[in-house]
């Protein structure tokens, strides 16, 4: 019966990672895309990447319940379901954020100034390392990745209010910069809180490690 329990474990785990690689291909395309100005059909491309995250999130909820059910896992065994099912949320909202950036980016392809672009690309390219860090602190049960994860958002905090300053600075330079520096705004706050939800999952790694909160 053990056996059949860490199959299905093994099972939900390499499917959480690939949702985990889905999310992260998503980001470094919209970096790519965003560095070297190949924004055309960008949000398609987002999006057909989000309806294979979304996909799999449905079969993995469904794989947690029933393996909770059949099983009736307890302690560290029932913190791993937790931490899936929880962190399912998150990385299906990381794939939806992902989608809304990209959209603001193409919609953006004729107006976006080389200082914005500039101000973009260290978000994405930070937020990236925190998604390999966080699929790296899960696989290795690493604590210490894991809180790795959260201080880097804080650099992901610090980016977008430089990000806020610098729009502000072009819309009084410039007031025809207006809509696509509000535009350039609502995209950072995407990404920022995109960056929550990587740290979400990634306080909840040390969580079924530990059993501390």
């Amino acid at each position: 019966m053990r056996e059949v329990f860490d199959i299905a474990i093994h099972d939900i785990s390499v499917d959480f990672l690939r949702m985990q690689s889905l999310t992260l291909e998503q980001i470094s395309k919209i970096r790519s895309g965003l560095a070297s100005g190949s924004l055309l059909g960008l949000r398609q491309k987002i999006k057909t990447l989000d309806l294979e995250v979304d996909r799999l999130e449905i079969e993995l909820e469904a794989s947690c319940l029933n393996a909770i059910a059949r099983h009736q896992p307890l302690a560290k065994d029932l913190r791993f379901f937790l931490l899936i099912l929880k962190s399912l949320t998150d990385l299906e909202r990381v794939g939806d954020y992902a989608v809304h950036i990209a959209a603001d980016l193409e919609d953006l392809a004729g107006d976006l100034k080389p200082s914005a672009r500039g101000d973009v690309l260290p978000m994405l390219g930070r937020l990236a390392d925190m998604l390999e860090r966080m699929s790296y602190a899960y696989t290795e049960r690493d604590l210490e990745a894991a809180e790795l994860v959260r201080e880097m958002d804080d650099d992901i905090d610090s980016l977008y209010e430089q990000l806020q300053r610098s729009s502000l600075t072009r819309i009084l330079e410039d007031p025809r910069s207006l809509s696509s520096s509000l535009k350039i705004n609502r995209m950072a706050r995407s990404l920022e809180r995109l960056g929550d939800h990587i740290v979400n999952i990634a306080k909840r790694i040390g969580y079924w490690e530990t059993g501390k909160r």
